[in-house]
């Protein structure tokens, strides 16, 4: 397996708060949004199929090295914090991709300064209250950052949030390991995270998004199920939907050789 993409990192001050910023690449910038609790390594198997990109990730305040805030914010809290960042790093327009709870995020900052995003991608989420739930076991999983302190707790609980390839394969799980458990999530830190997302929908105003939209989702996700993905792209005017055959939760992870064309491609439209 290739090493890990090498990042650029750099403490940058947005919305009062300490956040760790990565870059890596050249060319148009891609903004990246993660998932729940996860940190800006954790893009490195993306970042591998990303050529033609400059990537620009962060760790979400109280996940990875950033500063947790005192109070926890809401998604609209979230994205004017995005939104600031950008304006700290002097990227006027990006495109954005979001995965999972960062597609919810990407979702809001597409909503609220649709003049910063050009195009957007949104992998394995969907819009929240009002869509299809996890699955119960997933759900269970989901609501704990338990995976991202002990190798025994990832190994036990990932397959369930993940399905696909990565609870087919297990050496996909501990390929991955290492760096997944680098940087765990301020615990207190989860559970804000957990409250930004509670009771937001997107469903009231996703006809409003005017961004070209790439929804991409696997066909065996037991955390975001398929139906999500087909409500955004349905509701989307200007958006297409991408199936990961066989994939699951974590396709941009355990399977990005095969997602990482199609997302380049729709990138590099005019």
């Amino acid at each position: 397996m290739p090493s890990s993409a090498e990042w650029n990192t750099a403490s940058v001050q947005a919305g009062g708060l300490r956040l760790r910023v990565g870059r890596h690449g050249d060319g148009r910038p891609l903004l990246l949004i993660t998932g729940i609790g996860a940190h800006l390594e954790m893009w490195s198997p993306f970042a591998r199929h990303a050529a033609g990109h400059e990537l620009i990730a962060f760790d979400p305040p109280g996940a990875g090295l950033s500063q947790r805030p005192r109070r926890p914010l809401r998604m609209g809290g979230l994205a004017a914090l995005v939104r600031e960042l950008l304006d700290e790093l002097g990227l006027e327009r990006v495109d954005v991709l979001g995965y999972s709870w960062g597609g919810g995020l990407a979702q809001e900052l597409a909503r609220r300064a649709p003049e910063r995003v050009r195009r957007l991608v949104l992998c394995a989420t969907g819009p929240g209250l009002g869509g299809s739930p996890p699955r119960p076991l997933a759900a269970l999983m989901l609501a704990t950052p338990a995976r991202y302190y002990h190798p025994r707790l990832l190994a036990l609980t990932v397959p369930h949030i993940a399905g696909g390839r990565t609870a087919r394969e297990r050496g996909v799980l501990t390929a991955d390991a290492a760096e997944r458990l680098q940087r765990p999530p301020d615990p207190l830190g989860y559970v804000f995270q957990l409250y930004a997302v509670a009771g937001w929908s997107s469903l009231p105003w996703l006809h409003r998004l005017p961004q070209p939209s790439l929804v991409v989702a696997g066909e065996q996700d037991p955390s975001v199920p398929l139906r999500n993905a087909r409500i955004l792209a349905g509701r989307i005017p200007d958006a297409r939907l991408h199936v990961v055959k066989g994939g699951g939760h974590l396709f941009l992870l355990d399977e990005p050789e095969n997602v990482g064309g199609a997302i380049r491609a729709f990138l590099d439209e005019d």
